[in-house]
């Protein structure tokens, strides 16, 4: 568990993110500093590519991946204290307006050679590797569903080489709403915020069988200012813990 701190000295921290964490950490940044007069300086991206940057001693105070995996690397590298788990998502599946779906006919329609499906990319994006874990679980429903998925999925971001969005547009809801993908599967937080952009666009709860939860990890590396700790224990708290459930995270205890 991390510790509470006391009252914060003035200071800047350096904070890491997963993407899809950008609009809550935003608003936990900003609350962050003015209760404690520090400042937040973030980068947001794919949590496999920070994580690599970080070993390669890019300056982060503060790393909070999509999963628990890339935090936890580092802190076997001896680069970090210890992960904690400070909230959790679910992967849903973003629809394009028209597409009849609903949670029993989902994989059915991920199969249809007419529908494109869409992706993170696994590895250097946690949510990828939550998404292909969707189709794993498609092949104990419908045997080789796993195998046709895997090669039809376009993976379009959370890669090195990704297309970025237009400024102020999810990038989720962009590749559907610009017809690349007709089905995307993406956090549920991802995904409401999509629609928020695109009223029309659609969000369907995956089923029992095929949902996949996503774990969000959080450690604070070494030699750091203490500023950075008490970053971490404002996350953790209950008033960041408070932001982040208004975004549509659940707690991560």
């Amino acid at each position: 568990m991390l510790a509470m701190a006391g009252p914060a000295a003035a200071g800047t921290v350096q904070l890491y993110a997963a993407g899809s964490l950008k609009a809550a950490l935003t608003d936990v940044g900003k609350a962050y500093e003015a209760s404690t007069g520090s400042k937040v300086e973030a980068k947001y991206g794919p949590s496999g590519i920070l994580k690599n940057e970080i070993s390669g001693d890019a300056k982060a105070d503060v790393f909070a991946s999509g999963n628990m995996g890339h935090p936890q690397a580092l802190h076997e590298e001896k680069k970090s204290g210890p992960v904690l788990r400070f909230a959790r998502n679910t992967l849903c599946a973003l629809v394009k307006p028209g597409l009849a779906v609903s949670g029993a006919t989902l994989l059915e329609r991920m199969l249809d050679k007419n529908v494109k499906l869409g992706t993170s990319t696994p590895k250097a994006d946690p949510s990828g590797d939550y998404a292909f874990e969707v189709l794993r679980r498609a092949e104990a429903i419908k045997p080789g569903a796993q195998t046709e998925l895997e090669k039809k999925a376009l993976q379009f971001t959370g890669g090195a080489s990704s297309m970025p969005a237009p400024a102020g547009r999810t990038v989720y809801g962009w590749h559907v709403s610009e017809g690349r993908a007709d089905i995307f599967l993406t956090y549920c937080t991802n995904a409401l915020a999509a629609q928020k952009e695109n009223p029309d666009q659609q969000i369907v709860t995956l089923l029992d069988n095929l949902v996949v939860g996503a774990d969000y990890g959080l450690t604070v590396m070494n030699e750091v200012p203490s500023a950075a700790q008490r970053l971490a224990d404002f996350i953790v708290s209950p008033e960041g813990q408070k932001i982040l459930a208004k975004h549509g995270f659940a707690p991560g205890r």
